[in-house]
């Protein structure tokens, strides 16, 4: 299936996610979201994951990821 929604980070916006995942005092849901954002990125410096992959390594359900994903790139 295609992807309708692309997560293309700027490096400021993956400095500002780095931080949320490596600061330790958020809140669980939003490390959690900041990890999906970085594994999803598809721009010049993200990994661009598969749904199925970030499912898999962070335990989250597919239409979670993809909620997400339609969310911050509207």
């Amino acid at each position: 299936m295609v992807k309708k929604y692309l997560v293309r980070l700027s490096s400021e916006e993956r400095v500002q996610l780095e931080t949320v995942v490596n600061k330790g005092k958020e809140a669980a849901h939003k490390r959690r979201h900041a990890q999906i954002l970085l594994k999803a990125d598809e721009g010049e410096f993200g990994p661009g994951w598969k749904d199925e992959k970030i499912v898999e390594a962070l335990d989250v359900s597919l239409s979670a990821v993809e909620r997400l994903r339609e969310c911050c790139v509207m």
